[in-house]
């Protein structure tokens, strides 16, 4: 049986099912799927895990936050919108904004009956020549989180699978193993060593740079 786990539009898994099969003997299948088919197949049993957008943990589902999304306006080719680098919410008043995230929503756009916004990933699983995509500032980006069932913490391939994605080696634990209690006659040495006072670390000063950008309009 393969260890599912459900990824939506704009979700790339692949280097971590590379990773898992360098790793593990069980089979891993990622299976594309939307949103919601996702999450019921994540309370469902039929997926062990999913790669979600903007889902918050509850008393049934883990979550860890992996990133954050930026938002974009996809818009014809020989709209205005491709004249600019980048635009703000402001900028699109006036337009008609299509509902829809999926092929069939920029196919709409292609086709001039609107505008439609989504994060950035979305909209490069779903490009085409005759749109564009332009970053979107004023709107609530999105995030993207893996989630599984409350019922399976501590499962082995559960865990495995969330240190992949984390980022652990192959030879990593969760925590560092408690060292032994000494048990020759140095051991009362080590123990004055670890009863003196630690020694106070600097305090660790620092800044945060506010990134500020402007519409531009593109040259050429």
């Amino acid at each position: 049986m393969s260890f599912v786990v459900a990824f939506v539009p704009g979700v790339v898994p692949g280097k971590w099912g590379r990773i898992w099969s360098d790793r593990m003997r069980e089979t891993l299948e990622l299976r594309p799927l939307e949103q919601d088919a996702a999450l019921a197949a994540l309370r469902d049993g039929t997926a062990a895990m999913a790669l979600v957008r903007d889902v918050v943990a509850d008393d049934a589902l883990h979550v860890i936050p992996l990133y954050r999304e930026q938002p974009v306006v996809v818009a014809p080719k020989d709209h205005a919108v491709a004249d600019f680098d980048r635009l703000a919410r402001a900028d699109l008043d006036g337009e008609t904004l299509l509902e829809g995230q999926d092929a069939a929503t920029v196919e709409l756009v292609a086709a001039n009956v609107g505008l439609a916004i989504m994060p950035q990933s979305v909209a490069r699983a779903h490009s085409r020549r005759d749109v564009v995509a332009r970053p979107l500032d004023g709107v609530p980006d999105t995030g993207i989180g893996l989630a599984w069932r409350v019922s399976d913490a501590g499962d082995e391939l559960v865990e495995t699978f969330v240190g992949i994605v984390r980022g652990r080696t192959a030879n990593s634990s969760r925590e560092a193993p408690t060292p032994p209690a000494p048990t020759d006659r140095r051991a009362g040495a080590a123990e004055s060593e670890r009863s003196k006072p630690a020694a106070k670390k600097p305090r660790a000063t620092g800044g945060s740079a506010r990134r500020s950008g402007r519409r531009t309009p593109r040259r050429g």
